[in-house]
């Protein structure tokens, strides 16, 4: 039988065993030990016998938690050690237990302490078991010791579920104040906390990072690292947390809808940790701050601009000398504690300098350590090949001269990858990329390199050694284990690049660029390719690619673009694709074919971005080049007339864009030779887009039909293409009110936009929206609200609240709201995108009019007939300065117009309104459509409110009966006019 359990037991741990203490006394406490822990570091204790007796004296029993910072001692320190314990365990030695946490082996000094059981490498109940005994605890029920993983602090040898930070840095020194601060600042803070660890370059942060990580990964259950250096990389490294946890299924393909899927994720959880490492602008990662305050956010950052958006700045200053002296020792057995501590008095105690000058040290064993000192604190250091700059002090150069100098007399496999690795992005060499590269693309040194593994880990091992670049290893072919990343801190990146003579750079740039291009796939519109293109972009700018005049290199920069622009990345896409248009212009002119190709880009992004006013710009003057230049290619001069009309039907320039695409298609006849070609079949479309937004709903809907039944025999029925022109024929059918052709259509087209992009893509969620607005018009509104209800959710969450197609979706919900009686509801949504229109469009906009006439319609519904009737007057006169009295929309607003002038009595004006209304819509949209059956049954309630009931009677039957040949006597629209009811227009943005 176990002898009885004691009442306390002092857990004595080191800094970085804080995680095992934390759960060693939740352990005990458990089986109803009072335990207590200590926290002591001999590192920073002098070896005197009270200080230990301090510790024993406590009542109960020790349990001493050893791990590698207790066996950091050099050997004066063991040997002092060795003589307090010798003294003082024979008084205290039967109340001490040690618990072993590492693999390393003692010394002799750890080995007088007696009974020692071995912790790492068991599981947390066998843990716990080996722990209890060797203690003497008797389990509380007296059988195996189980908990509740999910509560309390995780088992420290238990990763969270979803963890993706670097490894640990076992060789990790110090910084116990700044941890100790950080952990202080979360857990007071508590959920929601966000700190800035702060520090110039080379001071540490991203160690002191994942230390943090490593130490507290216990407290959370998500921990996601971003490398944030790059806006890209960083929204593609956080876009990968929602496919951990998921929910990817729910996001469909693009970025933003992945990185919102991701944050309202994290907003239904607690526990987790997101690191943004290296975040300098918080401009550029803020989309990446989860709204909710349920986790903790860690940025380490170079700058000072963090205040607005975290709770706590940490400075992080420079190794304290003790730390500079352990650590360089440690890097190197050849310093003695003197030699590092004179070192660390040259380099200021900068941990990035300790590492690369003791590496230097280790990597040159005949080399005289003194001389070395020596020249470091007072050699020039333009003795050696430096680039001379302010941005390094004078140590920095002189201990930056001599490592690279190393690497190319000594380790010439290491120097030749150093110099191809300085036109790559720092933050993650391409490794993958330059072993896969074709034998042709690299030179011939590098291509036995790169082919012969054991070369290539040796050559990896060695620059990472002698430059303090992070290498981790992943599993090769046949079970060798090869290197799958390298990090290179930018300081040393920049400087080793400076460092080339001006031919070696050059072989070397151009080297980078040919790697890239042979690794582009050419399919950015494959998702299977899409990771590909996600490495590459970060390292477009440093092999100078966006500079490059060879085709290929251009070839690759618009595949990217491309490729950003299918993700939805429109941000990243345009200073991409802009940067492109200032290099390649000045390099090869404005009309050269690939400068062509990246305005068109340019002009692509800004328009979904909703910058219309500057796509229009770059679209006309990149159309006006293609004109001026007299061997222009009328293939480029087509794409240019085909963008620049979509900027304009955006702008609301709807007859503008109607004539340059018919005079596009004119051309594109001509030219292509056959009207049924991919991109004649392009422009008919957007033709025929426009006509619609101009109300010729007829002519619209012929040319739909046409383009639609071209690309099934071009494509067949389930080609993207097919389902667009599939999706416009519904929606022109429905605005004719052939509601029942329009419905079969848009659930077959709804049907097939789901097997083909899946339930959340953009694409499906505007034909699930046009779904829901047929059955809406067929009375079905039960379904259709449900779906519009899903389709606004779910794209609200993909772009924002200010995007155009999240504004059109919510104007037309906020009509369905109405129409249901949820006015309060429907008034917030409306007026909350009428604004977002005002400061997207401007005033004048079609659709900032057309939304604020939907304004006006909930207003009078709530009684609020004075306000209504001024709204409605001024919508009815902005959309006929904007578009002329003879437009649809324009009638639309006089009908809503005479509503509101009955609501205050003014019936004289009311009935001249919609006599004039009824004239012009008989003539635009003919006697049988809809809003001119509708005008005459607002105009008959009206005569018969002024006494004119026999003409009131006349005109009401006319449009009853007009209405019941058009659909059935029990439609909902025949309903609501045999009801009674005051017929209305709503204003439908259009999809462009």
């Amino acid at each position: 039988m176990s002898s009885p359990s004691p009442q306390r037991v002092t857990v004595v741990y080191a800094g970085q065993s804080w995680s095992w203490a934390t759960w060693i006394e939740h352990r005990l406490a458990h089986a109803h030990v009072v335990a207590e822990s200590v926290r002591w570091d001999p590192l920073r204790t002098a070896p005197a016998p009270e200080r230990l007796t301090e510790l024993l004296e406590k009542p109960g029993l020790v349990l001493l938690l050893i791990d590698d910072w207790f066996l950091r001692f050099d050997d004066t320190r063991r040997l002092a050690w060795a003589s307090v314990l010798d003294r003082v365990m024979p008084a205290y030695g039967p109340r001490i237990t040690a618990a072993s946490l590492t693999a390393t082996s003692f010394p002799e000094a750890a080995e007088r302490l007696g009974r020692v059981v071995q912790l790492r490498g068991l599981d947390a109940d066998r843990a716990a078991a080996v722990l209890l005994e060797a203690l003497g605890v008797t389990p509380p029920t007296g059988g195996p010791v189980t908990l509740d993983r999910m509560r309390g602090p995780r088992f420290p040898d238990d990763a969270p579920a979803f963890h993706n930070a670097p490894r640990h840095l076992r060789d990790f020194t110090g910084r116990e104040r700044v941890l100790e601060t950080m952990h202080r600042a979360f857990t007071e803070g508590g959920e929601g906390t966000r700190i800035a660890l702060r520090g110039p370059g080379g001071i540490g942060k991203t160690q002191t990072a994942t230390e943090y990580v490593h130490r507290y990964k216990g407290e959370y259950d998500i921990v996601w690292w971003v490398r944030a250096t790059v806006r890209t990389r960083a929204r593609d490294d956080f876009a990968r947390l929602a496919d951990r946890l998921g929910v990817e299924a729910d996001t469909g393909d693009a970025l933003p809808r992945r990185i919102e899927a991701a944050k309202r994720a994290l907003g239904e959880r607690t526990r987790w940790l997101v690191v943004l490492d290296g975040a300098d602008d918080p401009k550029d990662v803020e989309t990446l701050l989860p709204d909710a305050s349920t986790g903790h956010i860690l940025v380490t950052t170079l700058r000072r601009q963090w205040h607005r958006w975290v709770d706590q700045e940490i400075e992080v200053p420079p190794f304290e000398r003790e730390e500079s002296v352990d650590f360089a020792c440690r890097r190197s057995a050849r310093l003695s504690p003197g030699q590092a501590d004179r070192l660390a008095a040259v380099v200021e105690d900068s941990p990035l300098l300790m590492d690369q000058t003791a590496a230097w040290v280790e990597l040159n064993p005949t080399a005289d350590i003194e001389n070395y000192i020596t020249t470091l604190r007072d050699g020039d250091p333009h003795a050696v090949p430096v680039v001379s700059s302010d941005e390094y002090r004078k140590e920095f150069r002189a201990a930056w001269a001599q490592t690279v100098n190393s690497l190319r007399d000594r380790h010439p496999n290491a120097y030749d990858l150093l110099s191809l690795f300085a036109f790559f992005s720092p933050d993650v060499i391409p490794l993958g990329l330059v072993q896969s590269a074709r034998p042709g693309d690299l030179p011939g040194h590098l291509v036995s390199l790169v082919t012969e593994p054991s070369s290539w880990n040796t050559a990896l091992r060695v620059l990472s050694e002698a430059a303090s670049m992070s290498l981790e290893y992943e599993q090769g072919p046949m079970d060798t284990q090869t290197v799958g990343t390298l990090r290179m801190h930018r300081l040393f990146h920049r400087f080793a690049r400076n460092h080339l003579g001006p031919e070696e750079a050059r072989q070397a740039a151009e080297t980078a660029r040919r790697v890239l291009v042979a690794a582009d796939p050419r399919r950015p519109g494959d998702r299977l390719h899409w990771p590909r293109y996600a490495e590459v972009i970060p390292h477009l700018e440093p092999t100078g690619a966006l500079d490059s005049t060879d085709l290929d290199v251009r070839v690759l920069v618009l595949n990217c673009i491309e490729y950003l622009r299918v993700r939805g990345e429109y941000e990243e896409g345009r200073r991409l694709s802009e940067a492109a248009v200032r290099s390649w212009t000045t390099a090869s002119g404005p009309t050269d074919p690939s400068v062509l190709r990246a305005v068109h880009q340019l002009a692509n992004m800004e328009r979904r971005l909703g910058r219309y006013t500057e796509a229009e710009r770059t679209g006309r003057a990149v159309l006006e080049r293609i004109v001026a230049s007299p061997d222009h290619s009328p293939v480029q001069e087509l794409r240019a007339k085909n963008g620049l009309g979509g900027t304009l039907m955006t702008l609301g320039r709807y007859e503008q864009a109607r004539a340059l695409y018919e005079e596009a298609l004119e051309q594109a006849t001509t030219v292509l030779g056959d009207r049924e070609v991919p991109r004649t079949l392009d422009i008919r479309s957007n033709l025929a887009i426009a006509l619609r937004l101009l109300g010729r709903y007829e002519e619209s809907l012929v040319l739909h039909r046409e383009v639609l039944e071209a690309w099934i025999a071009l494509s067949g029925g389930r080609d993207p293409a097919t389902l667009d022109a599939a999706l416009g024929t519904a929606w022109t059918l429905r605005l004719l009110g052939r509601y029942g052709e329009a419905l079969d259509i848009q659930e077959l087209n709804f049907r097939r936009r789901t097997e083909v992009y899946g339930r959340n893509h953009g694409q499906t969620l505007l034909a699930q929206h046009n779904l829901a607005l047929c059955l809406r018009r067929e009375g079905a509104t039960l379904r259709s609200r449900s779906l519009m209800r899903e389709a606004h959710e779910r794209m609200l969450r993909r772009h924002g609240p200010d995007h155009p197609e999240i504004l059109m979706l919510g104007s037309d919900y906020a009509m369905l709201l109405r129409e249901i009686g949820e006015l309060e509801e429907a008034r917030d949504l409306i007026e909350t995108t009428h604004a977002s229109y005002v400061a997207l469009l401007g005033a004048g906009h079609p659709y900032v009019v057309g939304t604020l006439d939907n304004c006006a319609l909930v207003q009078g519904d709530q009684g609020e007939y004075g306000a209504a009737l001024i709204r409605a007057e001024r919508a009815r006169a902005g959309m006929e300065r904007a578009l002329s009295t003879s437009h649809v929309w324009s009638i639309g607003c006089a009908m809503n117009h005479a509503t509101a002038l009955s609501h205050t009595g003014e019936l004289e004006r009311a009935v001249a309104l919609s006599q004039d209304a009824l004239a012009r819509a008989r003539t635009v949209v003919g006697p049988a459509h809809v809003l001119t059956l509708n005008l005459a049954a607002g105009l008959a309630q009206d005569l018969d409110t002024a006494g004119e009931r026999a003409q009131a009677e006349a005109v009401r039957e006319q449009a009853v009966q007009g209405l019941t040949e058009t659909y059935f006597a029990e439609h909902s629209q025949v309903r609501h006019m045999l009801a009674g009811r005051r017929p209305y227009w709503d204003f439908e943005p259009q999809v462009i």
